[in-house]
């Protein structure tokens, strides 16, 4: 079994008490589901499961270079980001690693299941858990990689972009190479990544379908990164026929949505300043985060198992290196399931 505790799992829900649960808040997916276009995609695509899905993503790759205005050769699709992740750490197998606390569980799983050395950089709660200029002090030569997750998971922060840079050119200087984890900022109200720098710096983007386009159970990320030795490496490093074909039409589809993606903004523009007020005013700290969930800390330490009782899945954070047992993560969804949501906390706070 995995170290990791992810949010989602309504498997183990509905093992323990024979249902589904009635509102998920674990898992930070698009409250609004798959588009139209890409579910219409998927059910076209079943007519060629017969056949073995193209290994090189050829097609998905040149509408994710048009997309993002990059090369197709320096882009590399997988099962989701976490299959990436994996396939980096063993194509890369480093010694010592760079990684933010609390982040992402699956960097350091990854790393440590190839035998590296984890070096923690803390985020403070006193700063808000940003990252603070400090970093920069602990990205030494004999760093192999650091892992940055913008915006970050579960906090929902990202990292001040002058502060960012430096980061880069510190790791350029340094030999380090620089894993930007990018999955949520498509969630950012003003978009912005590193993409356009990604010949500059020694850089590796992660990004996914999973969260945005309401895609977890496709499994459908990528990378991009202009070191193509490092890219064929990271695709010999796993299985040979990654993403299904249904995954790849439905990545094509995906970047077509450029409608959906403005309704799903402004549902998030909405939606999240409402559900912080509303954790605030039941007594809990709410910290500013960026993307579609906000972390939180609760007065009730217990407030995860008793909305669990009440059909409502969040986010428990204890496990995150960092956070302790009164934190939690909630998605921003739709205003009624988070009205319900904050309706059902008011019976227990």
């Amino acid at each position: 079994m995995r170290k990791g505790n992810h949010g989602g799992d309504w498997a183990a829900y509905q093992a323990k008490h024979d249902a589904l649960p009635r509102l998920d808040f674990s898992a930070n997916v698009s409250p609004l589901g798959p588009p139209e276009g890409v579910k219409r995609a998927m059910r076209e695509a079943i007519e060629h499961v017969a056949q073995y899905p193209d290994p090189r993503c050829c097609a998905l790759r040149k509408a994710l270079g048009e997309h993002h205005g990059a090369d197709p050769a320096h882009i590399l699709c997988g099962n989701g980001a976490a299959d990436l992740i994996d396939r980096l750490a063993l194509a890369l197998r480093p010694k010592r690693a760079l990684v933010t606390a609390p982040t992402f569980s699956e960097y350091a799983e990854a790393l440590e299941r190839v035998g590296g050395q984890v070096i923690s950089f803390p985020l403070r709660e006193e700063h808000s858990f940003a990252v603070t200029p400090e970093i920069l002090d602990a990205i030494t030569p004999d760093l192999d990689v650091l892992f940055l997750c913008e915006p970050n998971n579960p906090t929902g922060r990202t990292t001040e972009p002058g502060l960012l840079q430096a980061i880069l050119e510190k790791g350029r200087a340094c030999g380090v190479l620089v894993v930007l984890d990018e999955c949520f900022a498509p969630f950012l109200l003003t978009p912005r990544s590193q993409i356009p720098v990604l010949r500059v710096y020694r850089l590796l983007i992660l990004r996914a379908f999973t969260k945005f386009y309401g895609l977890a159970g496709v499994r459908l990320g990528y990378c991009l990164c202009a070191d193509t030795d490092l890219l064929d490496r990271m695709a010999l490093a796993g299985q040979p026929w990654p993403v299904s074909n249904l995954a790849q039409a439905a990545g094509v589809a995906a970047l077509r949505e450029t409608a959906y993606a403005e309704k799903l903004r402004a549902l998030l523009a909405q939606q999240r300043p409402w559900l912080k007020q509303e954790l605030e005013r039941l007594g809990c700290f709410v910290l500013p985060g960026e993307a579609n969930y906000l972390l939180f800390r609760s007065p009730d330490p217990k407030l995860g198992r008793r909305l669990e009782r009440q059909g409502v899945l969040i986010r428990t954070c204890a496990d995150y290196d960092g956070l302790g047992p009164n934190w939690f993560r909630v998605a921003v969804r739709t205003a009624a399931e988070n009205q319900r949501l904050i309706e059902t906390m008011e019976g227990l706070l």
